[in-house]
C-alpha cells in the first residue's frame, strides 16, 4: 500500500523516517526499534565523536539487521570576537550561579579547523562501518565527500527549507531531499538564505519542491500521525521524516522532563530561538528563551554559543529543571504521546489504511 521508489531505494517497508535528533535522543534502542518496525531509524550524530559513532553503529547492528542511517552536521566557517564571548558570558553567568555551576571563564570553544577535522573523521567511520544511509543538515558537503560515500554504496540524503535549496541538493548529486517546513522542531536546515527568509510551511513547500526536482522528496515538520503521512504523500512527497513523534516514545533518550514538557505543551508555545546554540531552532518557550530574547542578536553563532550554554543545559537536565533546557519540538505537540515505537507505527499505519479506504 505504501511502497514506492523511496522505500525501494532505502530498503524499508514503510515510507517513514525517524528524524536524526542530536544530543543523545537517538539511542540504539530507538533507532533499532524504528528500523525493526519497517521504517528507517537514524542516529543523530551531529555532536558525537568519531569513536562514539563507531560504538553506536556496532551496537545498532546487534539490534537490527534492517537498514538504518546516520546524520551529520555539515561544518560551516564561523568566527567570533573576544567581546562577543565576554558579553555572552556576562549574560549566562547569573544562570550558571543559580544552577551552582562552577565553570571557569575558559570554556573550550571549538575552532573551525577542529570542526572540519572531526567531520572528515566522522565520514571515514561511516564508510568503514558500511552504514547504509547518510543524511546531512546545515548545508551540502563537498563533491568529494558525496562522491566517496556513493562509491561506497552509501545512500546520501540532503536537507532543504526552500525550493532553491532543494534544487542545489539535487545538483550536488545527493539521492533524496528532506524538505523541512517551518513547523519542524529543532534546528533549521537552511543554508542559502537567512532563517527568517526560509520559513515556508510544509504543505506549501512539498508541491513546489516536487515540481522542481526529480529526486524523491521526504516531508518533515509537524507530522505526527497517519493523517500527516497521507497528506504529504497526496502532495507528492514519497515519505515523511518525523522527529517530535519519536522523541516522546519510550525508547527515546530524551529526559523525562523534556518528554513531559512536549506532551503538556500547546501548539502556540513553540518559538524560534538562537539563545541556546547560536543557530535558530524551534522549541517550547521557557525561562531561558524568555530571558535571552532581547539579547539574541548579540549572541555568538553556532557552534560557539552552543559550547557556552552546554553546562547550563547539562545542569538543568540533572537538576530536573525545564527552565534552562533546550526543549526542541515541532508545532504539533498536542499530538505527542508517550508510547512505544511499535505502537506509534501501528497507529500511523492503521490511520493511513483507513484514510485510503474511505
Amino acid at each position: 500500500m505504501l511502497k514506492n521508489k523511496m522505500t525501494e531505494l532505502l530498503k524499508i517497508e514503510y515510507p517513514i523516517i525517524q528524524a536524526p535528533m542530536a544530543g543523545g535522543i537517538t539511542t540504539s534502542n530507538l533507532v533499532g526499534e524504528v528500523s525493526n518496525a519497517g521504517g528507517l531509524g537514524i542516529i543523530g550524530a551531529g555532536y558525537m565523536t568519531p569513536n562514539q559513532i563507531r560504538e553506536q553503529i556496532r551496537e545498532l547492528k546487534q539490534l537490527t539487521s534492517n537498514s538504518f542511517g546516520i546524520n551529520l552536521f555539515v561544518p560551516n566557517e564561523f568566527a567570533y570576537t573576544e567581546n562577543e564571548i565576554i558579553s555572552a558570558n556576562e549574560l549566562l553567568q547569573p544562570i550558571r550561579n543559580q544552577l551552582h555551576i562552577n565553570e571557569g571563564p575558559n570554556i573550550e570553544i571549538p575552532t573551525c579547523g577542529q570542526v572540519f577535522e572531526t567531520f572528515t573523521e566522522q565520514i571515514q567511520v561511516i564508510i568503514e562501518e558500511s552504514v547504509p544511509v547518510c543524511s546531512f543538515t546545515f548545508g551540502i558537503p563537498s563533491e568529494a565527500v558525496i562522491s566517496e560515500l556513493k562509491q561506497n554504496n552509501i545512500f546520501v540524503i540532503g536537507t532543504a527549507t526552500t525550493v532553491e535549496e532543494a534544487i542545489e541538493v539535487e545538483k550536488s548529486g545527493m539521492d533524496m531531499v528532506v524538505v523541512q517546513g517551518s513547523e519542524a522542531g529543532g534546528h533549521r536546515g537552511n543554508f542559502i538564505r537567512s532563517t527568517q527568509d526560509s520559513l515556508i510551511g510544509l504543505m506549501s513547500l512539498i508541491p513546489q519542491v516536487v515540481d522542481h526536482v526529480s529526486i524523491p522528496v521526504i516531508a518533515a515538520g509537524g507530522i505526527m500521525d497517519g493523517r500527516g503521512l497521507m497528506a504529504s504523500l497526496c502532495l507528492g512527497a514519497m515519505g515523511v521524516q518525523m522527529g517530535t513523534a519519536f522523541l516522546t516514545c519510550i525508547e527515546s533518550g530524551a529526559h523525562h522532563i523534556y518528554k513531559e514538557a512536549i506532551i503538556h505543551a500547546k501548539e502556540d508555545q513553540t518559538v524560534l530561538t538562537r539563545a541556546f546554540s547560536g543557530k535558530y531552532a524551534r522549541g517550547i518557550k521557557n525561562k531561558f528563551i524568555d530571558e535571552m530574547e532581547k539579547h539574541e542578536d548579540s549572541l555568538p553563532d553556532f557552534p560557539v554559543q552552543n559550547a557556552l550554554t552546554q553546562s547550563i543545559r547539562k545542569a538543568s537536565s540533572s537538576q530536573q529543571n525545564p527552565d534552562y533546557l533546550s526543549l526542541w519540538s515541532g508545532q504539533s505537540p498536542r499530538l505527542a504521546k508517550n508510547q512505544s515505537v511499535k505502537m506509534l507505527f501501528q497507529t500511523i499505519l492503521t490511520e493511513a489504511k483507513n484514510m485510503k479506504n474511505k
